[in-house]
C-alpha cells in the first residue's frame, strides 16, 4: 500500500483506535492482532523510506522532524530532548541520558512525559503504572538469567558455523554493497564482549558502579587493534566467552538484579546489561550468513 494516500494514514490510525477500544473491552488476543497490524505497517513504511533516502543528514533529519513535532503540538519536551541529541551527535559524542530521558506515553490517551512519571496522565488521569516505557532498544527486554547464559553459550557455536570453510580472503571482503566485511563483524563482537567482560567485574566488585557509554561500533575498523588472522579474532571472541561463562554461572541469583549508572541509558540492572549483550549479538547474525553467501557466491 502507498504509505502516501490518506487511505493508509486513516487505516494506521483506526488499527490504534481498534486496539485501544478492545483492550478496554478485554478483548486482548483480538486486540494484539489490530497493535501487530499497526506496527507492522509503520516498520515496513520506514524499512522503504531508508532504502529510497540514500545518503542523508542524520542530525539534520532529528533537527527537522523536531520541528516538525512543535508545530503537530506533540510534545515541546521531546523536540527539545531531539535538538539536544542531535547537538550532540554533531559534536561527535553520545547524548548522555540526561539529555535525552527515556520518555513514557500513556496507553490510553498518548500523552507523552520525559522521565519518570510520577503523576496520574495530565490528559486522561490514567495511573502512572499504566504509562508504556520507551527503552533505548528492544536488548532492554532482560532475559532470565539461564536463558541469557543458554543463549551466551550458543552464539559462538552459530558464528563458527557460520564462518567454517572460509578463507581469510573472504572473511576480509567487504559487503557488496559496502560497510563491513566479516572480519568487521567479528571484531566488533569481540570489542563488544570486552565491554561486558569490564562490566562484569565492575558489577562483581562494586555496589551500583558508574558504566560509561562506549562507541563500540567505531572500533570495528581499526586495523591497528586487531590480531593478524580473522580466525584470532575469533579465537579470543571464544575463549573470553568461556571465562564470562564461568563467572556468570558462578554468580549468586540475587546478583543479577543489582544496579549500576550506565551514562547514556540510566539506571540498568546486570540482568538487563547481560541480556543487552547477548540479544544484540543475534542482530550480527543475519549480517554474517549474508555476507559468507556472498563469498560463496564469489568462488
Amino acid at each position: 500500500m502507498d504509505t502516501q494516500t490518506p487511505e493508509w494514514t486513516a487505516t494506521l490510525v483506526r488499527l490504534f483506535a481498534l486496539a485501544s477500544r478492545l483492550e478496554e473491552e478485554g478483548h486482548y488476543n483480538v486486540a494484539k492482532l489490530a497493535r501487530a497490524a499497526a506496527d507492522s505497517m509503520g516498520r515496513g513504511a520506514a524499512y522503504a523510506a531508508v532504502r529510497a533516502a540514500g545518503e542523508q543528514d542524520t542530525v539534520q533529519e532529528i533537527r527537522n522532524l523536531a520541528g516538525s513535532l512543535r508545530q503537530l503540538d506533540v510534545s515541546e519536551g521531546l523536540a527539545a530532548a531531539l535538538q539536544r541529541g542531535a547537538t550532540a551527535l554533531a559534536k561527535g559524542r553520545i547524548p548522555s541520558i540526561g539529555e535525552t530521558p527515556h520518555p513514557y506515553v500513556c496507553r490510553t490517551c498518548g500523552h507523552l512525559v520525559l522521565g519518570p512519571v510520577d503523576d496520574h496522565c495530565a490528559t486522561c488521569g490514567a495511573w502512572p503504572g499504566t504509562f508504556q516505557w520507551f527503552a533505548p532498544n528492544w536488548w532492554f527486554d532482560a532475559l532470565e538469567p539461564f536463558a541469557a547464559i543458554a543463549q551466551l553459550r550458543q552464539t559462538p557455536l552459530e558464528v563458527a558455523a557460520l564462518i567454517g570453510g572460509l578463507s581469510e580472503q573472504a572473511m576480509a571482503h567487504d559487503a557488496q554493497e559496502g560497510g563491513w566485511a566479516i572480519r568487521n563483524v567479528l571484531t566488533h563482537l569481540r570489542d563488544a564482549q570486552g565491554v561486558l567482560d569490564f562490566r562484569l567485574g565492575l558489577f562483581e566488585s562494586e555496589e551500583h558502579p558508574v558504566l560509561a557509554s562506549k562507541a563500540v561500533w567505531t572500533w570495528a575498523t581499526r586495523e591497528e587493534e586487531r590480531p593478524p588472522t580473522t580466525q584470532e579474532i575469533f579465537e579470543d571472541y571464544r575463549t573470553t566467552r568461556r571465562d564470562i561463562l564461568t563467572r556468570l554461572e558462578a554468580l549468586p541469583l540475587a546478583n543479577w538484579w543489582r544496579t549500576g549508572l550506565h551514562e547514556e541509558f540510566g539506571e540498568v540492572s546486570l540482568r538487563q546489561q547481560v541480556s543487552y549483550f547477548a540479544a544484540h549479538e543475534l542482530t550480527h547474525l543475519s549480517q554474517v550468513a549474508g555476507l559468507r553467501e556472498q563469498a560463496v557466491r564469489s568462488r
